[in-house]
């Protein structure tokens, strides 16, 4: 017998080296340029083992590694060589994706704000201003809008949000016998939504990056900030989720769990389930010096990256400007520097990736000044805080470059171009910006991040919109905009994302609990997004006309399911008094 399996094991051996030219002739000469289906193998094996992992960069390594598998199989390679070529492949796509300028430039900058949070936090500025702003919570309605407005403060990064807002907080909240589960809500809710839509925050740099090289995979050369910011408008469910927090914290209105949930802790003054455990964590912020704590420590810095990001669109665009064939608009940029068409224009040619990285860099640098001459820490320590800061975002590098290889990979092998042809007459282009964001929406939900959802749909929505409406941008760009927003919708919902457990960590609150209360109110607003948003925009309607009727119908929605439910005792019931 183990002569037999010895056999039949040089046999396989032999026929995995036997090259396979005939079937590269055969696939060459039936799929002339195109590998027809073969084409959706990475795309897929990446959605695939998202599904069943939760490990998105296991998920996109294995996705390139397919594909580039495939290329080697297509050009008339034994398996065997196949596989140690397309492991060799690999490397050479992760190199040329950190070797294109725009790329290297998104990953420092998103890594230099990553060390301004850092140094941020340690000089206690977030905190200070938090702190300051909770002392005006005078009921259940004030405590929750200032947890919306300093979510809303916090719009640099997520990861901070839910962790300075939810320990300032929640002692206010506890007092007005506001459930934990409602606090953990509007946290989260004001965490990856407020984040991805922000000029300025540690997302832009992966998004504005993803737009870039889609467009460039049907040869369009865009200025992906510029197409950033018109997919804003199309955010529906980062808006509106937004929104929905304002009305029902307005409103005191409740439904579902959640109206379970604030009743529980009205009537019995339980904040959490008794049954329920809340995990322990490092929930507070590691401030060096509490005393020396000021709201300007936080408030110089993020003006200055503002600031310093507004003018560098400027500066950077008019020079683009005047260094291009467009005569005519140099000439306006010359004439009029300060209107309203010279500053849209420049901002829209400038480069956000360095003009982002050169921004964040000086405001580290006024950060770390203002942390050594208050005596806080020594320039040494300083870079030390910021380096560690760098260090915290240095998983999202490595996604951004998987996810780039990935898009390389599956441009290269021709995927979009098969799904135009396989898509193209069967799936009406008044759906697709919907089934892209339900799309979306499920495979962050089962992932636990939206940031690799989007590496995996931003390469296939673009060309298809292209394809499906040619000749109208606006599609495009709703379709860019229902990726970037459907992967925020899963990733808000799903129970194994960061945001989501970080939220419930930051409110002590348990986490299934979280998510049970929190999935309702989810999808309804995912629902408004796709039946008075995403279809509406897609038959035509203008953007401006759709805007009002989503916010419509999500005041609607909490008037006719919530039920208000005031949380402070029956004798100070009285609807409080702006």
């Amino acid at each position: 017998m183990k002569n037999k399996a010895k056999c039949l094991t040089l046999i396989a051996l032999i026929i995995l080296l036997i090259p396979q030219t005939v079937y590269a002739e055969e696939v060459e000469s039936s799929l002339s340029n195109s590998l027809g289906w073969m084409t959706l193998l990475p795309p897929i094996i990446a959605i695939i083992l998202a599904f069943v992992t939760k490990n998105v960069v296991l998920s996109l390594f294995v996705g390139i590694f397919s594909g580039t598998i495939i290329m080697q199989f297509y050009d008339g390679t034994n398996i065997l060589m196949a596989i140690f070529a397309g492991f060799a492949d690999i490397v050479d796509y992760i190199l040329g994706s950190l070797a294109d300028p725009w790329n290297a430039g998104i990953i420092l900058q998103v890594m230099t704000i990553g060390g301004l949070i850092a140094l941020i936090t340690s000089m206690g500025g977030a905190q200070a201003v938090a702190e300051s702003l909770a002392k005006k919570a005078k009921g259940p309605i004030s405590a929750q809008l200032i947890t919306w407005a300093l979510g809303i403060l916090i719009f640099f990064d997520d990861y901070a949000n839910a962790l300075i807002v939810g320990p300032i907080m929640r002692p206010v909240s506890d007092k007005m016998k506001i459930s934990r589960e409602r606090l953990a809500f509007v946290i989260d809710a004001t965490a990856a939504p407020i984040a991805g839509i922000a000029l300025v925050s540690t997302w832009i740099g992966y998004e504005v990056g993803l737009i870039n090289d889609a467009y460039q995979s049907i040869g369009q050369n865009v200025n992906a900030y510029g197409i950033f910011l018109e997919t804003i408008p199309y955010r529906f469910y980062n808006i509106l989720m937004l929104l929905f927090v304002v009305v029902t914290s307005l409103t005191l209105r409740e439904f579902g769990p959640m109206k379970k949930a604030q009743e529980r802790a009205r009537d019995t003054g339980l904040l959490i389930e008794a049954s329920s455990e809340v995990e322990a964590g490092d929930e507070e912020q590691a401030v060096l010096d509490k005393e020396k704590a000021t709201i300007w420590n936080a408030l110089v810095p993020i003006v200055s990256l503002i600031v310093f990001s507004f003018l560098g669109f400027y500066m950077n665009g008019r020079a683009t400007i005047l260094a291009g064939e467009d005569t005519l608009l140099a000439q306006t940029v010359m004439n009029a520097p300060l209107s309203f068409e010279t500053i849209r224009e420049t901002f829209g040619a400038s480069d956000a990736s360095i003009v982002l990285f050169q921004a964040a860099l000086i405001a580290s640098i006024i950060a770390l000044v203002m942390g050594v001459t208050q005596g806080l820490f020594n320039f040494s320590k300083g870079i030390e805080i910021w380096v560690n800061g760098m260090k915290t975002l240095m998983i999202t590098g490595v996604v951004l470059l998987l996810a780039w290889s990935l898009s390389s990979v599956m441009n290269e092998l021709g995927t979009a171009d098969y799904l135009v042809s396989l898509l193209g007459d069967t799936l009406p282009p008044v759906l697709l910006p919907s089934v892209i964001f339900i799309l979306g929406a499920v495979i962050s939900f089962s992932t636990g991040t939206s940031y690799g959802t989007m590496g995996i749909l931003m390469p296939l929505a673009i060309p298809l919109a292209t394809a499906l409406q040619p000749g109208n941008p606006d599609f495009v760009i709703m379709s860019a905009g229902a990726v970037l927003t459907g992967a925020i919708f899963g990733d808000h919902s799903s129970p194994i994302s960061d945001t989501t457990i970080l939220s419930s960590m930051g409110a002590g609150s348990n986490l299934i609990d979280h998510v049970k209360t929190q999935l309702p109110y989810a999808l309804a607003v995912g629902v408004i997004s796709i039946f008075f948003g995403y279809l509406p925009s897609a038959m035509g309607l203008s953007i401006w006309i759709v805007l009002p009727i989503t916010f419509v119908a999500t005041v609607a929605m909490v008037f006719l399911l919530g039920k208000k439910v005031d949380t402070t005792k029956p004798e100070n019931n009285e609807y409080e008094k702006a």
